[in-house]
């Protein structure tokens, strides 16, 4: 009996684990959530700059009565409005010059400062979730209600800041109009000069945990980069060195573009990342390789990019085993460089001076030897349908798995588990681990690891 219970209880705890891997997997809409008037609201996450504490307003007269002034952000005078003001709910009186909660909103052509009673978390749910609004949640106009969410027990109300915020706005006055009006007057520009003091502020973890969040957010919308097990522990260290870079710079900690997204992920990329691989790495990486069993190394190249490291492994095997036969299948997704690949132009000092007898000259340049040229096999495929495959004695995925998200990673490992024959090894970016260890011993060199199929 103790047998079937433990059975049992492994079988529930694996069905939970897979449904909590597909509710996962299913998040694509994200929101900052924050309370007003006692009652749970949320703002789509790419709506949001960034979360303050506003400390310092400049009031401006005759103003309608939920603008509560202006403010100094880092040099951009932006209008601030109490929500709770301006849809008539509650709010705590507080001192003069006591910090307020907020957000800073990046609408389509400006950004304005929103007041709330408390900033909450960032939550992540299926857009299927979202259910229409209902008048029943009166005290706001359901048309400023974009949807409602149920998340562990509680019911988020997604405000609409783009129609809450538009100039068309049919109320009797646009409510963008008369804040973004209060924004631009001369004498308020004067008097709210840059001040280090006027900076927002906010501290501790939640808001280190929304910063996390957003750039997450920015790295998947700019980059297709998705932050997992695969790279976190990169991630981590690379968070607090941005952190302390941005506001050193006085720049803001979120990522705006696809340069932001560029620059977050400048450390991150393997070594000789689109270049041939010189010797050191070629060294140590050929040191923590198997020695291969048959006559023929199969290696598999998915993700390979213009082919520079589909060249150098080929290279860096034929150098290392003249006597056997290197075969490596090079796939990636991307049309353009695939079919360039073959013809791939370069010059000699590109590459190793331990590889120049692989080089012969061509009309366009020096190319690779036939030795070299016939031991690749270029192909466009996607490593999400990689059927077919012959069983490998390496895998060469440098920086491949971090474009893909966490359910497609753990596909894409289960089929490198399958494709290596025991015993084989998988080579991973320089800043990439596999989560799920069971399947794999780690061999790790003074700056490399390889993992070795079990």
């Amino acid at each position: 009996m103790a047998n079937i219970d433990t059975q049992v209880l492994n079988s529930q705890e694996l069905d939970e684990q897979d449904g909590e891997e597909r509710r996962q997997s299913l998040v694509d809409f994200k929101m900052v959530t924050f309370s007003l008037g006692g009652k749970d609201y949320g703002i789509d996450i790419m709506r949001v700059k960034e979360i303050a504490k506003f400390a310092q307003f400049t009031y401006v007269p005759n103003t309608a009565p939920f603008v509560r002034g202006v403010y100094n952000l880092r040099g951009d005078i932006i209008s601030v409005i109490d929500l709770r003001l301006m849809f008539n709910l509650p709010a705590e009186q507080r001192e003069e010059g006591h910090p307020e909660n907020g957000l800073i909103l990046r609408l389509e052509t400006n950004m304005i400062g929103v007041v709330v009673d408390q900033i909450d978390k960032v939550v992540g749910i299926a857009s299927s979730q979202v259910q229409p609004p209902h008048p029943i949640f009166g005290d706001i106009n359901v048309k400023y209600i974009s949807g409602v969410a149920e998340h562990e027990g509680r019911l988020y109300i997604i405000l609409d800041v783009d129609r809450i915020f538009s100039r068309e706005s049919d109320e009797e006055e646009s409510i963008a109009q008369r804040s973004f009006d209060a924004a631009r007057r001369p004498r308020v520009q004067e008097a709210a000069s840059p001040s280090p003091t006027d900076e927002p502020r906010s501290s501790g973890t939640d808001e280190r945990a929304i910063q996390r969040d957003f750039v997450t957010q920015g790295l998947a919308t700019f980059a297709g980069f998705h932050v997992t097990p695969v790279n976190v522990d990169w991630f981590d260290r690379r968070m607090d060195e941005w952190r302390a870079e941005r506001q050193a710079s006085g720049k803001d900690v979120q990522l705006i573009d696809e340069d932001d997204a560029r620059a977050f992920l400048g450390t991150f990329h393997s070594r000789y990342a689109g270049r041939f691989w010189q010797a050191d790495y070629v060294t140590e990486l050929l040191s923590l390789l198997p020695e291969p069993a048959g006559n023929v190394i199969q290696v598999w190249n998915p993700g390979c990019g213009e082919g520079y490291g589909s060249y150098s492994i080929a290279a860096a095997l034929l150098k290392r085993y003249p006597d056997r036969q290197v075969k490596v299948w090079a796939g990636d997704k991307d049309l353009m460089k695939i079919s360039t690949a073959p013809n791939l132009v370069f010059s000699r000092s590109d590459v190793p001076e331990e590889w120049q007898d692989l080089l012969v000259d061509g009309k366009n340049g020096p190319t690779f030897n036939a030795a070299v040229k016939d031991a690749i096999l270029f192909e466009f495929s996607d490593v999400l349908n990689s059927a077919g495959m012959p069983k490998m004695d390496v895998i060469v995925a440098r920086d491949l798995l971090s474009l893909h998200g966490e359910a497609e990673q753990r596909k894409v490992i289960e089929t490198f588990e399958e494709t290596l024959k025991p015993g084989g090894a998988l080579v991973l970016g320089d800043n990439e681990r596999v989560f799920d260890g069971a399947a794999w011993e780690e061999i790790t060199g003074d700056s490399l690891t390889v993992y070795r199929r079990r």
